[in-house]
């Protein structure tokens, strides 16, 4: 058995959590020092620290991230990004070996800030091949029994069409190769309809989950979400459903955004959205009321839809910024996407467990022992400072650790 004693939780409970080593998850929530511990136990006296839900993060490139030196973006949007990813991809300047190395910093980024489940989008093309899903697996299997991982092959374009077989070859490679859920971007496809078709075909006869980088536009005329939506109902699929993005939802007018809202949770397609990466590169071409290129996330929300929301690019030409830091995600949906700071914690930690198809952690018996501990006041403040002083623990074992020192020099 485990115990982590004198933890605070965000309720303002102090309690002490006891672990069954046998499946690593909470056995028992009491109040801070009324139960005894059981000799030969491992104990962590968390001495009154915040003790929260492991956070998870439900879209990263792990095989992109911190590649912003190597990998200029001088045009700063999102084509500019693209081409230059390509472009450095034909220059050979993205080599097996570092990607392994930059992903494995990555994934050790991401756990140390607290996150112990993390999907991540890998390129899958007729160029590259699977490369990059053989790199990152490699660095993900240094991470085993640290952090869960999920991959999703992101294919290129084209998809559909007389041109599409080398891509189309390169994704089944992809899927035969173990990855978990088949990706995308059908708004760049010539033929989106056909190009979800496809996805949903490709995922019920593999029997995997689909996540799919839906409408990344400012452009209204742009909503292939509604037909996303509408064919995973009239197919019936019945695996797991992301809408990765969905930015041009959020430049409808209010009654579209409700009917579309309303389709996409009776389909039960949960919307991921990435305010660090959106930010960055959407609204360059607006200079007057510029766009936040967020989703709509109150009609999404209000039709009953689940919303989580992710980091997405990492150091990267995509996004220059961002330290593998759920909390500065959660930060930005309170900035900018005007939720409250409890309400945007959760979308960083929960939810985005529900989006991957974890059970969520309440603090209660047979909840799994993922949590984070940190010295912070409060929920609040934790978002509002991310404090860098963490205890990070997966099913209920310590698995990083990070102390923070700060100090005033006054004469």
């Amino acid at each position: 058995m485990r115990a982590l004693r004198n933890a605070r939780l965000a309720d303002g409970r102090s309690v002490d959590i006891g672990v069954d080593d046998s499946d690593g998850t909470i056995s028992e929530v009491t109040a801070a020092g009324s139960t005894e511990i059981a000799d030969g136990a491992e104990v962590d006296d968390l001495g009154g620290w915040l003790l929260l839900p492991a956070m998870a993060e439900p879209h990263a490139h792990l095989d992109k991230a911190l590649t912003a030196d190597e990998v200029p973006n001088p045009k700063g949007d999102l084509m500019g990004a693209i081409e230059a990813w390509f472009a450095a991809a034909e220059k050979g300047r993205l080599s097996y070996e570092r990607t392994v190395e930059r992903a494995t910093q990555a994934f050790e980024m991401l756990l140390v800030h607290g996150v112990t489940a993390v999907r991540t989008h890998i390129n899958v093309t007729a160029d590259i091949g699977i490369v990059s899903v053989l790199a990152v697996q490699e660095a993900a299997r240094a991470m085993e029994g640290l952090i869960d991982f999920q991959m999703v092959a992101l294919t290129g374009w084209p998809m559909t069409g007389p041109d599409s077989a080398d891509n189309i070859r390169a994704l089944e490679e992809a899927v035969e190769a173990g990855v978990d859920l088949v990706g995308g971007c059908p708004n760049l496809q010539d033929d989106p309809r056909a190009h979800i078709s496809d996805v949903l075909a490709l995922a019920t006869s593999a029997g995997i989950d689909i996540d799919l980088h839906t409408d990344e536009t400012l452009d209204p005329s742009v909503l292939t979400l509604r037909e996303l939506a509408r064919q995973v109902s009239d197919k019936g699929f019945d695996g797991l459903v992301a809408a990765s993005h969905c930015v041009s939802l959020g430049m409808q007018p209010p009654d579209v955004q409700a009917a579309v809202a309303a389709e996409v949770a009776a389909a039960g397609i949960s919307v991921i959205t990435l305010p660090q990466t959106n930010l960055f590169l959407q609204g360059r071409d607006d200079p007057v009321a510029t766009p936040r290129g967020l989703t709509a996330i109150n009609p999404l929300l209000d039709a009953g839809a689940v919303v989580a929301a992710g980091a997405d690019n990492v150091q990267d030409p995509f996004n220059l910024v961002g330290r593998s830091d759920p909390l500065e995600t959660a930060a930005l949906m309170v900035m900018a996407g005007h939720r409250l700071p409890d309400d945007a914690f959760d979308m960083v930690a929960n939810v985005s467990r529900r989006v991957m198809g974890l059970a969520p952690v309440n603090f209660e018996p047979g909840d799994p022992a993922d949590m984070v501990a940190i010295d912070a006041p409060s929920l609040r403040g934790a978002v509002a400072d991310a404090p860098m002083s963490r205890r990070v623990y997966r099913r209920g074992r310590l698995v990083a650790s990070a102390d923070q020192q700060t100090r005033v020099h006054r004469p």
